[in-house]
């Protein structure tokens, strides 16, 4: 008898059907073909215990699967009880009518009890526009496949009630989530806030207007001058994520399994990865293609602390994802596009010790060294970084005070504003959302200065030997100044603000 049961397969962020087509006939021998890896084809093991334990068995006859597409390659044991419904019926141990009607996803365990899977959210979605009733998947993956409107999705916790519900002797109640309101509920209370940090005002305006305008920015400052826990607050101003954003996000972090909360990702994530991680860990990759912290980082900040000690290579590999916001895995097969929209976080020390030209520090290190220190990181990796400002320590009686500082709610609602008027701006252009994302184009067009200005700019690159390539910098961190105060004009001020924010193209630092 052959039967036809649907399962789900993940490339990149996207799923694909898989018709698993299963053919019991005369004869001995169990062969599982479509591309199927070890993974998959150790499941005859699996599920003959598991039928075993419950009270069913796999037949002692030939059983041929094909799992369609057959040039499709198939990974991860998470077609377990897709095979396993697909015995049953094929051998005449289940009788049904709808089992075409749900994609049907789970790892099994030995005694019929099933694992959560990687991907439910995209799986879910691929069920709806393909018109299936419902999805069966493992109880730990149904508030997030449940995010999906119009779509029946059924949690299990074993295999007898796969069977028991395709045979009508019993029901499945529906998990359902109300999905607006769980995401707004959620993405008003950010974890830290900047109202914990005790002075570093001048710090705190630069990650406002970071914030404000998607730019990328560096910290350089001395062991314990709070650059860690500066960092860590920037989502806390970022504007909140908008449900689509939230669904992207989502997405990637089903796919790499990365989900530990319930349902839809509702904070903008921060990823954090230690200076010896890969190449492939930060931009993603692998034999079996998997989203990297560069993807995991996509709507929110990734934050690479210590940047000099990551290996030169690895930061290499960021530059092209920095402008194209995406990222592109190619092998001999397959190529997958991963997303990477996200604001780099840098923080590093002035020289290896730490300090620099401090004559109190305990640890002492020559321009020499410091050169070397700096010349780890790239040129043309600096070049997408906008904002380089110097971290200095807290004084003992800021660190005293026990006034609170300006809530992170409060700089939030500024930045907001400020995101606003770029939204409006950027209208006709549907990739450009913010000033960051700017063309040479349109610096010239919505960054115009008068004389005044152009004359600052131009003493300003003079005297302090700017490099060429902080001249549009300057211009979008001014552009994005001028947002903050709703000035539509750039003006004298803002670009002498920004010029301050290039400390790394200053003769002494780079060169």
């Amino acid at each position: 008898m052959l039967v036809k049961v649907f399962g789900s397969a993940v490339f990149g962020v996207e799923a694909t059907t898989i018709t698993v087509e299963v053919n019991v006939d005369k004869g001995i021998g169990y062969h599982l073909v479509g591309l199927p890896d070890n993974a998959i084809k150790e499941s005859s093991y699996r599920i003959a215990a598991a039928l075993k334990n419950n009270g069913y068995e796999l037949p002692g006859k030939k059983i041929t699967i094909n799992m369609a597409p057959a040039d499709l390659r198939k990974e991860g044991s998470a077609y377990d009880l897709t095979l396993a419904l697909g015995i049953l019926v094929a051998s005449g141990q289940l009788q049904t009518d709808f089992l075409d009607q749900y994609i049907i996803m789970g790892e099994l365990s030995l005694d019929g009890g099933l694992q959560p899977i990687r991907g439910a959210l995209p799986i879910a979605i691929k069920a709806r526009e393909e018109g299936f009733k419902g999805i069966l998947l493992p109880q730990q993956n149904a508030q997030e496949a449940a995010i999906v409107d119009d779509l029946e999705v059924y949690g299990i916790e074993n295999v007898l009630q796969v069977i028991d519900f395709f045979s009508g002797t019993s029901t499945l109640e529906p998990v359902t989530v109300n999905t607006r309101d769980t995401f707004f509920q959620a993405i008003e209370f950010p974890e830290f806030d900047f109202a914990d940090v005790k002075g570093q005002e001048s710090i705190k305006r630069c990650m406002e207007i970071a914030a404000a305008g998607g730019h990328n920015i560096i910290l350089i400052g001395p062991p314990g001058a709070g650059k860690t826990m500066l960092a860590k607050r920037l989502p806390s101003i970022l504007p909140p994520m908008t449900l689509r954003e939230a669904l992207e996000t989502t997405k990637i972090h089903s796919v790499a399994g990365k989900i530990k909360e319930v349902g839809l990702i509702s904070q903008r994530p921060f990823r954090n990865p230690h200076h010896t991680a890969s190449s492939v860990s930060l931009v993603g990759g692998g034999s079996y293609p998997q989203p990297g912290e560069i993807s995991l980082a996509h709507n929110g900040v990734l934050f690479l602390d210590e940047l000099p000690e990551f290996k030169r290579e690895v930061l290499e590999v960021m530059r092209q994802p920095l402008e194209d916001r995406e990222v592109t895995i190619s092998r001999a097969k397959f190529t997958i596009t991963y997303p990477s929209s996200f604001m780099l976080v840098a923080s590093m020390n002035p020289s290896p010790g730490g300090f620099f030209n401090d004559p109190d520090a305990p640890i002492t290190t020559s321009p020499a060294e410091m050169q070397r220190y700096l010349s780890k990181i790239s040129g043309p990796l600096l070049d997408r970084i906008d904002i380089h400002i110097e971290v200095t320590p807290v004084p003992f009686d800021k660190l005293a005070d026990t006034r609170r500082a300006e809530s992170s709610t409060v700089i939030r609602q500024r930045v907001m504003a400020a995101r606003d008027i770029q939204t409006q701006r950027f209208a006709e252009y549907p990739n450009i959302h913010y000033n960051a994302q700017m063309s040479t184009q349109l610096i010239r067009t919505y960054c115009e200065l008068d004389a005044s200005s152009l004359t600052l700019l131009k003493s300003a690159m003079e005297r302090l030997n700017l490099s060429a390539r902080a001249y549009d910098r300057i211009l979008k961190v001014a552009r994005t100044i001028a947002d903050l105060e709703a000035h539509p004009k750039v003006e004298a001020a803002h670009i002498a603000e920004a010029i301050q924010y290039r400390s790394l193209d200053r003769d002494g630092w780079l060169g």
